[in-house]
């Protein structure tokens, strides 16, 4: 995957993931909760990934 795709998938689940975590906060549901911390986390996982893969691909442009 390209690190835009990698960022705009981690964007994705970060969103879900708040919207879990909000449905299951509203709706006191424990479990729901956690799924959203959890999908949250795997966003921000991606969109480092991604800026990482950018990162590297602009320093082998320098060279």
């Amino acid at each position: 995957m390209g690190s835009t795709t990698d960022k705009v998938k981690g964007y994705a689940n970060e969103a879900v993931g708040k919207v879990k975590r909000a449905a299951g906060k509203a709706l006191d549901d424990e479990k729901l909760k956690t799924e959203g911390d959890i999908q949250e986390a795997k966003g921000d996982a991606q969109k480092a990934v991604g800026r990482g893969k950018e990162a590297l691909k602009d320093t082998i442009d320098k060279l």
